[in-house]
C-alpha cells in the first residue's frame, strides 16, 4: 500500500503519477498496471488539482512519523495482519502487510489512514484540509512471496525515510542505517 499526505504528489505531476487522465478523445483510465508507463507532466491537470486544494500541502516531520509506525503496528495487529515491512516520509509512506482471506485492499488502506489520522490529531492539530491524506492510494495486491520479498526490498531501499521497520525476513540483506 502506498499513499501520499494531503497536496503531494498532485496529478500532472512531472515526476509521475496515477490517477483517472483522459486517453486522448476517449474514456477515462488509469496508468497503474506493474511495468505500465506511468502518466506524467501534465501541467494544466496539475494545476486544476493544486488550486482544488483546502490548505496548504503537508509534510511531516519525524516525531509525527514516531507516533504513526506504532499506531500501523498497533492496527496490523488489531486486525489480525502480519505487517513485514513500513517506510514513512515525509511526503508519503508504504505499507507491505499479509491478511488473511482476500479483503478488499481500499479497506486494509482506510485502515492505517483511519487510525493514523486519530494518533496525529491526538499530538497535533487536525489540518486545515480536514485531514492528512490524499483520497486514495496504490494499492497493489503482490500475488506470492517473490512479489512480497520485492516489495519488501522496495521499501528499504526508499531514499531519505523518516522511519523505516522491517519484520525479520531472512531471505533480505538488510543495508546499515535507521531501521526500527
Amino acid at each position: 500500500l502506498t499513499w501520499t499526505m494531503y497536496g503531494n504528489w498532485l496529478p500532472g505531476d512531472k515526476r509521475g503519477f496515477v490517477s483517472n487522465v483522459r486517453d486522448g478523445d476517449g474514456p477515462e483510465v488509469r496508468h497503474n498496471i506493474p511495468g505500465m508507463e506511468y502518466d506524467r507532466d501534465l501541467p494544466s491537470l496539475e494545476e486544476a488539482a493544486r488550486s482544488n486544494l483546502v490548505g496548504e500541502p503537508i509534510r511531516i516531520h519525524i516525531e509525527q512519523a514516531e507516533v504513526l509506525l506504532p499506531q500501523f503496528q498497533e492496527t496490523a495487529i488489531f486486525r489480525s495482519w502480519r505487517l513485514f515491512a513500513v517506510a514513512i516520509m515525509s511526503n508519503h509512506c508504504h505499507v507491505v502487510l499479509g491478511v488473511p482471506g482476500d479483503p478488499d485492499p481500499k479497506t486494509l488502506l482506510q485502515g492505517l489512514k483511519s487510525y493514523g489520522s486519530r494518533a496525529l490529531n491526538r499530538k497535533w492539530k487536525k489540518p486545515l484540509s480536514g485531514t492528512w491524506w490524499t483520497e486514495s492510494g496504490s494499492k497493489r495486491k503482490l500475488p506470492d512471496d517473490t512479489a512480497v520479498l520485492a516489495g519488501v526490498k522496495y521499501l528499504i531501499d526508499q531514499e531519505y525515510p523518516l522511519v523505516l521497520w522491517t519484520t525479520c525476513i531472512p531471505e533480505l540483506k538488510l543495508p546499515g542505517g535507521r531501521i526500527k
